[in-house]
């Protein structure tokens, strides 16, 4: 009798943990999107891609944890939602002030925001010549916080678009002493000799704050070399 009880109750479990199981894998996928910007005076800020993070928090549920997502180069996010009412936060290390106000965002459907930074400093013009292997670049920086200091300006080149301080077969570093904020300056950068075969390489330019890790970026340009 003991043997059929302890069958029938094992039996019992098992079709019980069925149930529950069949339950949570018929719960519908997120099918909204939520993309967006971060931005400095509704301009997009060049980051690193996938070195930047902000978090986007759901409150009202039990398991109160955040969903981090990356920032790509070009300073845009999304992220896969349900519909509901969301937060977005700012995570400390960028090359931004920390901040400790959140964004609000209704998601429904496909949802777009902008995050507003206050960034330590950013390259507000970059231009560029080529002459043979040469690549001369006329830069401007501009510090936005008084209490900030540019540590340095780097110049970047790569074979790819994805250029940045981990992604570099070149790198000019301008020491920040050197920089006056608004102020234009030149510096130049050769071709290594395992590139001037290619059709083109992509120049960069980053202005790095002291104590802060991560850069703000121009935009990534095309050089020709052919």
């Amino acid at each position: 009798m003991k043997l059929r009880l302890y069958i029938y109750s094992a039996l019992l479990l098992l079709i019980t943990a069925g149930i529950s199981s069949c339950k949570k894998d018929n719960y519908e996928a997120p099918k909204s999107t939520l993309s967006g910007r971060v931005v400095f005076q509704g301009q997009p800020v060049g980051v690193r891609s996938n070195g930047v993070q902000l978090q986007i928090w759901q409150h009202g549920y039990a398991f109160f944890t955040p969903i981090t997502v990356y920032v790509d180069q070009t300073g845009r996010f999304s992220a896969l939602l349900f519909d509901g009412d969301y937060k977005v936060t700012r995570v400390a290390g960028a090359p931004w002030l920390a901040q400790t106000d959140s964004v609000s965002v209704k998601v429904s459907g496909d949802t777009q925001v902008d995050v507003p930074v206050s960034p330590y400093s950013i390259v507000s013009n970059a231009t560029y010549q080529r002459s043979g292997t040469t690549i001369t670049a006329n830069i401007t920086v501009q510090k936005l916080q008084t209490t900030s200091q540019i540590e340095a300006v780097r110049l970047y080149l790569f074979r790819t678009t994805l250029v940045d301080q981990n992604n570099s077969d070149a790198t000019i570093n301008v020491d920040g002493v050197t920089v006056t904020s608004g102020q234009a300056f030149t510096t130049n950068v050769t071709v290594p000799a395992s590139l001037t075969g290619a059709d083109a390489v992509y120049v960069r330019v980053g202005v790095k704050t002291v104590g802060i890790n991560e850069l703000a970026y121009s935009a990534p340009t095309k050089i020709q070399l052919k």
